[in-house]
């Protein structure tokens, strides 16, 4: 499972896809809905928040509207937009991280994308700040 810190615009639309089910599946261990992934360390972050339901809602409504920004046929249904304005914080060591990851990825599987991201600064999920620090402790490395 991973739950990117950076903006889901970054990703590909096998990437984006991806983060849609792992975060619905995120949702549903946070609901108690699954005995699996209860401890998954990206869950960490979600699970201090003051409301973790709420910050998983709104995790999963910006992929939504980046999803409907390339016109896929994600099911609205499966997240709202909620009032919460909680942000989570993130290290910019872990935004480092994920960024390289994901060019690494890119330049695999969408060298145009890669092109178009290398070089340049990531912004971060609309629910994260960025701090300053290392990797997060929950990176899986």
């Amino acid at each position: 499972m991973r739950l990117w810190s950076i903006n889901p615009s970054y990703l590909d639309t096998k990437g984006l896809v991806a983060l849609w089910r792992e975060s619905l599946l995120a949702k549903a261990v946070l609901q108690g809905k699954t005995v699996g992934y209860r401890n998954h360390p990206q869950l960490i972050r979600f699970k201090k928040s003051k409301d973790p339901l709420a910050m998983i809602d709104q995790y999963l409504y910006e992929i939504l509207k980046e999803s409907e920004k390339r016109g896929y046929n994600f099911d609205a249904t499966k997240c709202k937009k909620t009032d919460s304005t909680e942000q989570i914080a993130v290290t910019q060591g872990q935004v480092n991280f994920e960024w390289e990851h994901l060019l690494q990825k890119l330049k695999k599987r969408d060298i145009e994308q890669y092109k178009r991201l290398i070089g340049k600064n990531p912004t971060v999920h609309s629910i994260f700040y960025v701090t300053k620090g290392e990797i997060e402790i929950w990176e899986k490395h």
